[in-house]
C-alpha cells in the first residue's frame, strides 16, 4: 500500500499532515520502522507515504513509489481544492489490482461547495461525520470552551462545532432556526418510487417500491380517509435548475410530509406526480407554469383534474380566464418569499426534509438586493 497525502499547496503539508505523521510515529515509538526524508516516509516493509501539493497538479502525474502502485489518497482541507484537481487524482487511482480509495477531510462550512454535490448528494462517497464530542483527546476545558458557543453564537456552534453544513455570507432565511431544526429531524419512513401500468391513456395498478436510492421520500403516510387533505407543489426543470420537484403538504397544519426530487424526463415526472397525488388521497397538485406547461397539460390528459386553478382578467373583455398551475410573478414572488421566511423563522418544525433545509441556507441576496438561489439549485 502506498499513500499520497495532498493539500492545495505543498508547503502547507510540511507543518500539518507531514508533522502529524512524524508526531504519531514518535509517540507510538515506531521510529525504528520508518525512514523519514523530506516530505517522504518509507516503512521498512516497503510501503511509502508521499506528501505533495495541488498547486501544480501536473507534477503529481510523475509521482512514483519504489514498490508497487498508488493505492490510497488523503486530501486534507479538501474544501480548498478545485473539482478539476480532484478529478486528476481520481485518474491516478485507476488501474492495477489493488483495492483503492480516496479520503477527503474538511469542515463543511459552505453548503454551496462543489464537494457536497459531487460526492455527498450524489451518493458517490461514504460520509463519515465526527465532531468535538467524538474527540477523546480534548480536555474538559476544551469542551467547556466549545460548549460556550451555544450561548454566545449558536450559528457558529452548529456549523463549526457540530459540523453542520453552513453558508458563507448573509442568508435570507433564519440560519439559526434551520441549524437547530437539522439537529432534530428524523429520517424518512420510507424511500423509493412508484411502479404503475400505463396503456398510453391511463395509469393503473399503482404500487410503491422501497428503494434506498429512490427519489421520493415519505415522512408521513396518508392518514385514514376523509381526515386530512393534502396539496402538492411542483417545480419543473428550468431557470437554472435541472431538477423536477414535488413537495407534499398537510393542508391543515402545513407540515411537509413527502418530497420528490429527481433529474428525469418531463413525462416520467408527470407520471410520478400522478401516482404521488393519488397516494395522498387525490391531493391538490399545483405545478409552476412559468417555464413548462407540459406537466400541467399531461396531468389533465391523464385525468388528474384536481389541480390548482389561477385566475387572470382578460384585458380586452374584462372576463376572468381560468388556467391550471400557478405562476411566480413580480407580484406573487415577494408574497411567497415573505410567507416562507416567516415559516422558517417561526415554524421550522413543519419542514422534515434535510435537503430542503440545506437548500434554504443557499438562498441569499445578490449585490442588487434580489433574493436568489445559486445556479443549479431548485
Amino acid at each position: 500500500m502506498n499513500l499520497l497525502v495532498v493539500r492545495q499547496t505543498g508547503n502547507t503539508n510540511r507543518n500539518s499532515t507531514f508533522a502529524l505523521f512524524k508526531q504519531v510515529i514518535k509517540n507510538w515509538k515506531l521510529e525504528n520502522l520508518f525512514i523519514i526524508t523530506d516530505l517522504r516516509i518509507k516503512c521498512i516493509n516497503g510501503n511509502e507515504i508521499i506528501f505533495a501539493g495541488l498547486d501544480d497538479v501536473e507534477k503529481l502525474k510523475s509521482v512514483t513509489f519504489e514498490n508497487g502502485e498508488l493505492t490510497d489518497i488523503w486530501v486534507e482541507e479538501a474544501t480548498e481544492t478545485q473539482e478539476a484537481d480532484i478529478n486528476q487524482l481520481k485518474v491516478r487511482l485507476r488501474g492495477g489490482r489493488s483495492k483503492k480509495q480516496m479520503v477527503l477531510s474538511f469542515n463543511p462550512i459552505n453548503v454551496n461547495h462543489w464537494i457536497k454535490g459531487h460526492f455527498i448528494d450524489s451518493g458517490l462517497a461514504t460520509e463519515v461525520h465526527s465532531t468535538y464530542k467524538d474527540n477523546k483527546f480534548l480536555t474538559e476545558d476544551d469542551r467547556r470552551t466549545l460548549e460556550s458557543f451555544k450561548d454566545t453564537d449558536e450559528y457558529y456552534y452548529h456549523v463549526y462545532c457540530l459540523g453542520q453544513w453552513g453558508v458563507l455570507g448573509k442568508t435570507v432565511f433564519d440560519a439559526k432556526a434551520i441549524s437547530e431544526r437539522l439537529q432534530t429531524i428524523f429520517k424518512p419512513l420510507k424511500v423509493g418510487y412508484f411502479l404503475y401500468d400505463y396503456d398510453g391513456l391511463k395509469i393503473t395498478n399503482i404500487k410503491w417500491v422501497n428503494d434506498r436510492s429512490g427519489y421520493i421520500k415519505i415522512y408521513k403516510v396518508p392518514d385514514s380517509p376523509h381526515m386530512t387533505k393534502y396539496a402538492i407543489g411542483g417545480d419543473t426543470a428550468g431557470d437554472g435548475s435541472d431538477f423536477y420537484t414535488g413537495h407534499v403538504l398537510d393542508c391543515k397544519t402545513g407540515e411537509q410530509v413527502a418530497v420528490l426530487k429527481q433529474q428525469f424526463d418531463a413525462d416520467l415526472y408527470v407520471k410520478q406526480m400522478y401516482c404521488l397525488g393519488m397516494y395522498y388521497k387525490y391531493a391538490l397538485i399545483g405545478v409552476e407554469a412559468n417555464f413548462d406547461s407540459f406537466p400541467i397539460q399531461e396531468l389533465q390528459r391523464l385525468g388528474y383534474t384536481n389541480q390548482y386553478v389561477r385566475e387572470r382578467q382578460d384585458t380586452y373583455t374584462g372576463s376572468l380566464e381560468k388556467r391550471f398551475g400557478f405562476k411566480t410573478t413580480l407580484i406573487t414572488r415577494p408574497t411567497i418569499l415573505s410567507n416562507l421566511i416567516e415559516i422558517v423563522r417561526e415554524h421550522t418544525e413543519l419542514i422534515n426534509d434535510k435537503d430542503t433545509l440545506e437548500e434554504l441556507l443557499t438562498i441569499v441576496r445578490n449585490e442588487k438586493g434580489r433574493i436568489e438561489a445559486p445556479e443549479g439549485r431548485t
